[in-house]
């Protein structure tokens, strides 16, 4: 199905401010929904005296909502594909200040959890307001638009870490999801105004078997990952649930294969531009994952261990902060290179940058200005490569596609982050010593964490760089050349699908 040509708005009025304002309202709902997923961060150390639950209890208030993003995210962008971007734009936003309400409402550690689960449904924003943007904006403000999307992720992480640790220093911490609740609910009433319903479409009728299939292999793989550090990677639930995870997969890719309207495309999936994106994704989110999860470590260490800054969580959320407003200032020189040069080379970039910001940290982790410039650099990598990946994954399948094969592309970012998590937290576990009489990592665990990192976003530069020749909007080839030069009589088309 192709795209329909973007209906311009009015000189003036209502229906023109509310064109202006789409792309500020979706980013808005983007920043928004990473900072749900990190303000519950600073909370985790005091969570069991508040809640009177176990700290493993009180870990599955992160766990539950990287569980159902996951699984959510593909479905509901392939629900967006069918029944409307922003109809279930809207259900999932809706859901996600419903579970900052009920947070505000209870200190039930299971009804936390519950609610945590619910705002996982926020996951799919970005996916489904990149497809929004493909069918509403011309080519020429497409790249940037895209781009600032995906940068909204770690922006809004780099804003929530300090805003909420403020608010939990200074205030009763259910005031917190009081805030995001209102902030939700605000973000609804936006979407409502000033965001179009897409006319594309891809009719059929739900996989809803395909669905069930993803979720119960998806939470079998990331339950493994995710708690193998606590249960013991060895232990029979682990090695259930990694068993169970292959073979509920293999069933389901069994079934995709076969179904008539699947809930994702397979065959598509194998097409190298998207199969090899889809596998850059995953690296990617390893690599930049590992760079705010070692660092709040790495600065809060005591003095005593000899690298340690000692710093308090909302000192720490400031040390992260130049990387939220770097990725801000950059998403628009991504979409540039993307336009100029196509953005598997905008993703080669973004990935050997990340590699030498990681090489940055090896060099030196004990002063914070050394600290800080480093996870900049690697906050710059990752907006490279996560503005390129969305815009590689529009080039290369269908108009009524595109929040489904986004939402796969950012499922595959979730397991490489939870996958990072988990190989972080081994190797700090297997390099600790003593102080003070309690265990703490050693900076040649944080030094090995960081090589570790800085190998896998090389492995993303190799893949991206392998990946052919950069696809038009409708799925045929051919590379997006800088204005000015000549482009051959297919290149004309693919500008303007």
């Amino acid at each position: 199905m192709a795209s329909p040509a973007p209906i311009p708005a009015p000189a003036g009025g209502a229906a023109a401010l509310r064109a202006r304002l789409t792309i500020p309202v979706l980013a808005y709902c983007g920043i928004l929904m990473a900072v749900m997923q990190t303000v519950v961060v600073p909370l985790l150390p005091d969570l069991p005296r508040l809640t009177g639950a176990s700290p493993g209890a009180v870990s599955w208030m992160v766990t539950a909502s990287l569980l159902s993003g996951a699984v959510l995210t593909p479905v509901l962008g392939r629900a967006g594909d069918m029944y409307g971007k922003r109809r279930v734009l809207l259900v999932s936003f809706a859901l996600m200040a419903a579970g900052s309400v009920i947070c505000a409402l209870t200190s039930d550690i299971g009804v936390l959890i519950a609610a945590r689960t619910l705002q996982g449904a926020a996951s799919s924003v970005v996916p489904l307001s990149i497809s929004i943007l493909r069918d509403e904006l011309p080519p020429e403000r497409r790249g940037s638009a895209v781009a600032l999307m995906s940068s909204t992720v770690g922006i809004g992480a780099a804003l929530g870490l300090p805003a909420a640790a403020v608010v939990v220093q200074y205030a009763n911490w259910h005031v917190m999801f009081w805030v995001t609740a209102a902030l939700g609910a605000t973000g609804v009433a936006l979407i409502r105004w000033a965001v179009p319903e897409s006319p594309v479409r891809e009719p059929g009728r739900f996989d809803v078997t395909g669905a069930l299939g993803l979720a119960a292999g998806l939470i079998s793989l990331l339950l493994a990952v995710s708690q193998g550090g606590q249960w013991g990677w060895g232990s029979a639930r682990i090695l259930g649930l990694f068993l169970t995870a292959v073979i509920v997969l293999c069933l389901w890719w069994w079934h995709q294969l076969r179904a008539e309207q699947p809930l994702v495309d397979l065959r598509l999936v194998s097409r190298p531009r998207v199969g090899l994106s889809h596998v850059a994704a995953l690296l990617t989110g390893f690599a930049f994952y590992a760079n705010s999860l070692v660092t709040a470590q790495l600065v809060q260490a005591p003095e005593a261990s000899g690298y340690g800054l000692g710093l308090s969580i909302v000192q720490t959320g400031l040390c992260l902060l130049p990387g939220g407003i770097t990725m801000l200032l950059f998403s628009p020189l991504s979409a540039r290179i993307s336009e100029t040069r196509g953005p598997r080379i905008t993703l080669a970039l973004g990935a050997a940058v990340i590699a030498c910001g990681y090489a940055l940290r090896i060099v030196d982790s004990r002063d914070l200005w050394m600290i800080m410039v480093g996870a900049t650099v690697v906050a710059t990598g990752t907006t490279l490569a996560y503005s390129a990946l969305p815009s590689l994954i529009l080039r290369a399948v269908p108009p009524g596609q595109t929040a489904s094969a986004n939402g796969f592309n950012v499922l595959m970012r979730t397991i490489g982050q939870a996958t990072s998590s988990a190989a972080v937290a081994a190797v700090l576990v297997h390099h600790t010593g003593l102080v003070g009489g309690a265990p703490v990592p050693t900076l040649h665990g944080y030094l090995l964490a960081f090589g570790v990192a800085g190998a896998v976003a090389l492995a993303a530069c190799a893949v991206a760089l392998t990946i052919p020749g950069d696809a038009g909007p409708d799925g045929r080839g051919g590379t997006r050349r800088a204005r000015g030069r000549t482009r051959s009589v297919g290149d004309g088309a693919l500008e303007g699908a």
